[in-house]
């Protein structure tokens, strides 16, 4: 479940801070405990991301189909 928070981040900081999140995973040297904590944040920004996303899609074929409604109309 995402936080308030997590809802009110932007697509590009959402990503951009899951950006970093892999990066530190990527590079090691934290703690099994750490490294978890990392791994669900990840999870939630991934989730925000993919919320954008299908809402972006979402306008997108709801914008084509008014379009294709418009020159059917004509």
């Amino acid at each position: 479940m995402t936080s308030k928070v997590d809802e009110a981040l932007s697509y590009e900081q959402a990503r951009d801070e899951l950006i970093d999140v892999v990066r530190r995973l990527e590079t090691g040297g934290t703690s099994l405990e750490e490294s978890l904590a990392l791994w669900e944040r990840g999870e939630e920004l991934a989730k925000v991301c993919r919320r954008w996303l299908e809402g972006a899609r979402a306008r997108l074929d709801a914008a084509l189909a008014e379009e294709t409604e418009e020159e059917d109309a004509e």
